[in-house]
C-alpha cells in the first residue's frame, strides 16, 4: 500500500453557534469563536490517497488530477467564504474543523479515480490539527 498526499490552502471565515442554544449557553460552549461577527482561519487542507502503484503509469493517481478534483469540488466552493452562510453543503452544520473534514470526505470519497481516500486532515492554525479517515 502507498500513500500519495496532495496539500491546498485556503482562508475561510465562520461562527461556532449551534441554534438549538440560546445565546448565553453558544458563548459559554464556543467562547470568542461565538463572535456574531465570526472570525477567520488560513486553512491547510491535506488529502491522502491510498492504494496500489500502477504498473503502467507508475503513479498510484495523477497528482494533477487530484489537485483538480479537490480545487474544484472543495477549495473553489470554501476559499474566501463564510463558511455558515456561503457554502451549500455546510448549511445547517456548526462549522467546527471536525465537521469541514467529515464534508470534505463525503464530497470527495466517490470522486478518486484510481485508490482510494485515505484521510482528510485540516489544520486551522500551526497547533490544531483535525484528521478524518471515513466511515
Amino acid at each position: 500500500m502507498i500513500y500519495v498526499s496532495r496539500r491546498e490552502v485556503f482562508s475561510a471565515s465562520h461562527r461556532l453557534h449551534n441554534p438549538a442554544l440560546n445565546d448565553e449557553e453558544n458563548r459559554a460552549l464556543f467562547g470568542k469563536c461565538n463572535s456574531p461577527n465570526g472570525h477567520g482561519h488560513n486553512y491547510t487542507l491535506i488529502i491522502t490517497v491510498g492504494g496500489e502503484i500502477d504498473p503502467v503509469s507508475g503513479y498510484l493517481i495523477d497528482l494533477k488530477k487530484l489537485k483538480d478534483i479537490v480545487k474544484e469540488n472543495v477549495i473553489d466552493k470554501v476559499d474566501h467564504k463564510n463558511l455558515n452562510m456561503d457554502v451549500d453543503f455546510l448549511k445547517g452544520v456548526i462549522t467546527t474543523t471536525e465537521n469541514l473534514a467529515v464534508a470534505f470526505w463525503k464530497i470527495l470519497a466517490d470522486k478518486i479515480p484510481s485508490g482510494r481516500l485515505y484521510s482528510v486532515k485540516i489544520a486551522e492554525t500551526e497547533n490544531n490539527f483535525f484528521e478524518y479517515k471515513g466511515e
